[in-house]
């Protein structure tokens, strides 16, 4: 149950030293943009204004120089919300926070870290855009980027 939250929280708090040196952008453009599939076009917005719109009290929440992050259980599921100081730092968190595997839903300024399904119904709620972390391959279940060992 825990294994949703053990990677990407651990890898929110370590990427968050990790986010002054310049990184190659992990994910650029395509921030929902035209709905064409139902869902709204993304906006910047902060973690606060995510789980409202999301539908969920944070809980967890945790500050640091470039970014904010809490934790959300709903009807939906539970989930990650992080929020960043610019379009470039959530770019280099991705790129930390890719090899590790998960998905992600990428909005501006913004990251919501979830099974694919529940990041789908999120995205019908906030926009954005569904990437994939690294896939580490063989067995375990697969739902939460099994295959990181510990």
């Amino acid at each position: 149950m825990g294994s949703l939250f053990h990677t990407p929280v651990r890898t929110v708090l370590l990427c968050g030293a990790a986010l002054a040196p310049p990184a190659a952008a992990g994910c650029s453009g395509g921030h929902g943009g035209h709905g064409t599939d139902g869902a709204p076009a993304a906006k910047e917005a902060t973690i606060e204004q995510l789980a409202q719109r999301t539908g969920c009290t944070l809980t967890g929440t945790r500050k640091a120089a470039e970014l904010r992050q809490g934790q959300c259980k709903t009807g939906k599921g539970r989930y990650v919300l992080v929020s960043f100081t610019s379009d470039k730092t959530r770019d280099s968190w991705l790129t930390e926070a890719k090899p590790w595997g998960g998905t992600y839903l990428v909005g501006p300024k913004w990251v919501a870290v979830a099974t694919p399904q529940i990041l789908e119904t999120l995205r019908k709620d906030v926009g954005g855009k569904i990437v994939k972390g690294d896939d580490h391959g063989g067995g375990g279940g697969g739902q939460h980027g099994a295959g990181h060992g510990g």
